[in-house]
């Protein structure tokens, strides 16, 4: 085995803000609502497990960094700015170094972005989620569709490269409502939309009133899957292909942040529910962090670090793993690599039937699913994937 085979993905990092104005309904992240936030103690933690974790994997190239939540625009900019200043002080980062902040559209986070940029996020991604104010409501959504468009404008100002995101298979939304909200949606974007369809969790008030019979007029299983090949079929034919199940991209503006998710690379995970890939000393580990906001603070404070758990990863689990997320990508695994993994070739009767039913095709050492097959992507990793 490559004891440095996350070199294949890159190298990221993850910063998680937990705090949020409100709980949209539908959302089962580790997002909190507090009525004050201490972001001068936030700001010592950060700093603090920035410089813990370079001190394990230091001298590497980093390529990505991300602040993910909750609603990273309420950070103040200059805390943004505090930790990107670390993070280079940490690490030699790549010349291309792409910085995403995640925004929510309301003007009073609005007036934040030109901040964000002279700290020096030069990615945005904006969760708009619905292209009208019903919805909005309906999704527990804090800014209206007029907001939504101020702040997108105001974001243009700022940044060259800026995603959002929108949410289909809503509560009462056909697939003719959802092909024109798409073509509405790409009239405005720039280079890369998140489309994810609406998915009951449980332990979200969505969840709770879906299991109470209280969540009307969801669609059913054909218009949901109506709509996935709709927005296949716009967003390829606007220039805009998916890339990943979800997410899809004009050449050159995929999120490279997220393509190390994809590309099983590492990546650090920092704050309260952060996951992180990492690789030391030839070894790969899982590692993750309590999801209290103030239970992971007082533990970085305590013990210096946040970390709450350490795995080591067997290579039939990374194996696996670089299946499962691979697989997402419209351009696949590399079946060496797999095979360097896992010790074994994938079942080749499986991938045969699997490439007869038209949901996986092989290209050389590339394994992809097809469009026919990323629609039931869970099915075709399941059986692939050796008990």
């Amino acid at each position: 085995m490559n004891a440095e085979d996350w070199r294949d993905g890159g190298f990221g990092l993850y910063i998680h803000w937990p705090f949020c104005q409100a709980k949209c309904p539908y959302c089962d992240f580790n997002s909190h609502v507090a009525a004050s936030i201490d972001q001068e103690r936030w700001k010592r933690a950060y700093l603090s497990e920035i410089r813990r974790i370079g001190a394990e994997v230091p001298g590497r190239v980093l390529n990505t960094v991300f602040f993910g939540g909750g609603t990273p625009s309420l950070m103040d900019p200059d805390l943004v700015a505090a930790i990107l200043d670390e993070i280079r002080a940490t690490w030699p980062c790549a010349n291309d170094l792409e910085v995403t902040l995640e925004a929510n559209p309301t003007s009073v986070e609005a007036g934040r972005f030109r901040g964000y940029a002279q700290a020096g996020v030069n990615r945005l991604s904006m969760g708009i989620q619905a292209l009208n104010d019903d919805d909005l409501r309906k999704l527990g959504r804090l800014h209206s569709l007029e907001e939504a468009r101020q702040a997108f404008d105001i974001a243009r100002e700022h940044f060259d490269r800026i995603s959002f995101d929108l949410i289909y298979a809503r509560q009462d939304q056909t697939p003719a409502q959802w092909r024109a909200e798409l073509r509405e949606a790409l009239s405005m974007a720039v280079d890369h939309l998140s489309l994810y369809q609406l998915t009951i969790e449980q332990g979200t008030a969505f969840g709770d009133r879906y299991a109470r019979g209280k969540l009307a007029g969801l669609p059913d299983e054909d218009n949901a899957g109506d709509m996935y090949f709709i927005t296949q079929e716009i967003c390829e034919a606007a220039g805009l292909p998916a890339y990943e199940v979800s997410n899809h991209a004009r050449s050159g503006a995929e999120s490279r942040h997220n393509l190390i998710y994809w590309r099983y690379g590492d990546y650090a995970g920092i704050g309260p529910g952060a996951h992180g890939r990492l690789t030391i000393g030839g070894q790969r580990y899982a590692t993750d962090t309590g999801l209290s906001p103030a239970g992971w603070l007082q533990q970085v404070e305590r013990t210096g670090t946040g970390e709450a758990t350490r795995t080591a990863l067997r290579l039939t689990d990374q194996a696996g793993e670089y299946l499962m997320m691979g697989l997402r990508l419209a351009g696949g695994i590399d079946l060496p690599r797999y095979e360097r993994l896992a010790g074994s070739p994938l079942p080749s009767n499986t991938l045969e039937d699997l490439q007869e039913m038209g949901m996986v095709q092989r290209e050389g050492p590339v394994l992809r699913a097809t469009k026919d097959g990323r629609a039931v992507l869970n099915a075709v990793i399941r059986a692939l994937l050796p008990e």
